[in-house]
């Protein structure tokens, strides 16, 4: 569903350091998170592995950014139909989850549920480690899932995915403050 050339279409307009804390890195860890929960939640694949690209792919800064997860729906939007495809009720899930994903909101749709966990499961790299309170789903409440994601995302993992099927050449570890390659 992500290739290389969305990607490539998504990071040639991208603001920010490619290896910030919101960049691909960041992306990669929140679409493995949202994989391993959709195993257990039934969350639509499609909708969860675009959520993880598109949430921060409109940030303008690395700090508080009003309406990014709009933008990153907007964006979403702009490149339906030639550089993915959903139906309208899956987009219209994925538009939601992007656009709400920083409001602290646990209700919902499964779908729109996985994907906010995914990227809250993804807090230690700001320092912030994921409360269960603030999580939707039953499977990211886990104490296991929840040590799994936060070890990855405090040491700055960087998924396989990101060189091998993406082509983004970034370094490991932290990335903060990185220009662009």
């Amino acid at each position: 569903m992500i290739s290389e050339e969305l990607i490539r279409t998504i990071l040639k307009e991208y603001a920010l350091p490619w290896s910030g804390i919101h960049g691909i890195a960041h992306w990669a860890r929140v679409l493995e998170n949202s994989m391993r929960l959709a195993e257990f939640t039934g969350a639509k694949v499609e909708v969860v592995q675009l959520f993880a690209i598109f949430h921060d792919a409109r940030r303008v800064n690395e700090g508080w950014d009003t309406g990014h997860g709009r933008r990153g729906a907007d964006f979403a939007a702009s490149l339906r139909g030639s550089a993915f495809d959903l139906s309208a009720k899956e987009f219209d899930l994925l538009y939601t989850a992007c656009v709400y994903h920083t409001d602290g909101l646990t209700d919902g749709d499964i779908t729109v549920q996985t994907c906010w966990d995914a990227d809250r499961l993804d807090l230690g790299r700001v320092g912030i480690r994921p409360r269960s309170h603030y999580l939707c789903t039953e499977v990211a409440k886990d104490p296991q899932i929840l040590r799994w994601a936060d070890e990855r995302s405090q040491k700055f993992f960087v998924p396989e995915i990101v060189h091998k099927e993406w082509g983004a050449n970034i370094p490991l570890g932290n990335g903060k403050g990185r220009k662009k390659p």
